[in-house]
């Protein structure tokens, strides 16, 4: 009963993070000497338009060459990958269950109520689970959670790996990579996060994750259809560029001197109120929350300049770039100079390349 290995299986020995998105693929890989994390090895390598749509593979064979040349940049000879699957086909639950079931009987039990928790065809799916711990409601129960996927996300994720020549040994979800990721990014929070509450904004190409912890748990999740993707438009048709050499200007800088005014100005005060937005959507949603202590960016979208002081301004929270990889040593192959460009990034890579602790941490 699993995803492949188990989602929430453990993985031990050298491993890279996958992040497979829309726009690019994204790899890490993470070495641990005693308590210090060092990056090893990273490559982003981008993808062409809507061969990943909605978070689905749809072309295996061009991702899977992505990936190799992703390996080959580089420079790693680490043959197991972590990959993460997300959108609509994912669904995660948290259930009750006795606690006196042994595991076996957990998974006979969730097969036989699946259709309870699942919209899909029990054979059309993916399932896994985790004992949480003791239910607060019941002390004759365990809280369980439950996550399924439909088949073809794995599958096609499976494939794309292998014709790269990596072995997938773990299929994670991408909002717990990224929940992950967040012990990283606790030297920018104010007292480490502790007692806090902070807003992680995830902003990919086509997609918007809003992550929020408390006291460094995940209390909140939201998806949102707003990226990148707006801001390549939006210079294609000022412009008059083709995708292609919008991404490209985007990517290399060289866009014309009243690019700012005409164009960026506009997309970052619509990406503060989109952001403005999910956050009033949590207040209304917690009865707990009320007030938000700091707003992490990261994402293909945090790189540009200035936009943690457009978000701040709008927001009036205080605002930072993710920098999960500040206190890290990073090796010589791993191009310190431009894995500082890229780091906002590379969250979700992030948590996946740490499932390789698992086994001893």
């Amino acid at each position: 009963m699993s995803f492949l290995q188990s989602l929430f299986g453990r993985s031990s020995g050298e491993l890279i993070g996958l992040d497979i998105s829309s726009s690019a693929v994204k790899l890490l890989e993470l070495s641990k000497r005693g308590d210090r994390y060092n990056v090893e090895a990273y490559a982003v390598e981008p993808l062409p338009p809507n061969v990943v749509n909605d978070k689905q593979v749809i072309d295996p064979k061009v991702v899977g060459e992505a990936v190799a040349r992703a390996v080959a940049r580089a420079g790693t000879r680490t043959k197991n990958a972590a990959v993460a699957v997300a959108g609509s086909s994912v669904i995660t639950k948290l259930i009750a269950m006795p606690a006196s079931l042994s595991e076996q009987d957990m998974e006979e039990q969730i097969k036989a109520e699946a259709d309870q928790y699942i919209p899909y065809p029990i054979e059309e799916v993916n399932m896994d689970f985790q004992v949480v711990g003791a239910s607060a409601k019941d002390k004759t129960s365990v809280e369980v959670l439950l996550a399924a996927c439909r088949k073809e996300q794995v599958e096609q994720r499976m494939a794309a790996l292998e014709i790269a020549g990596l072995t997938p040994v773990v299929v994670d979800i991408e909002v717990y990579a990224l929940e992950n990721a967040c012990q990283f990014l606790r030297h920018q929070m104010p007292q480490g996060g502790k007692a806090k509450t902070v807003a992680l904004v995830d902003m990919g190409a086509t997609m918007t994750t809003l992550l929020v912890l408390h006291d460094l748990q995940t209390v909140y999740t939201r998806d949102q259809a707003f990226g990148g993707k707006q801001l390549t438009e939006d210079i294609m048709r000022f412009y008059g560029m083709s995708y292609e050499e919008a991404t490209k200007a985007k990517r290399t800088g060289s866009l014309p001197d009243n690019y700012q005014a005409e164009v960026l100005t506009h997309f970052l005060s619509d990406m503060a109120q989109q952001i403005d937005r999910s956050l009033q959507f949590f207040f209304s949603a917690s009865s707990q929350h009320s007030t938000i202590d700091q707003v992490i960016l990261a994402g293909g979208c945090a790189q540009i300049a200035g936009v943690d002081a457009a978000v701040q301004e709008r927001l009036q929270i205080p605002t930072v770039v993710a920098r999960p990889f500040a206190q890290m040593s990073v090796a010589s192959r791993a191009k310190p100079a431009q894995l500082a460009q890229d780091e906002a990034s590379l969250l979700i890579a992030a948590g996946l390349a740490y499932r390789a602790f698992d086994a001893v941490d």
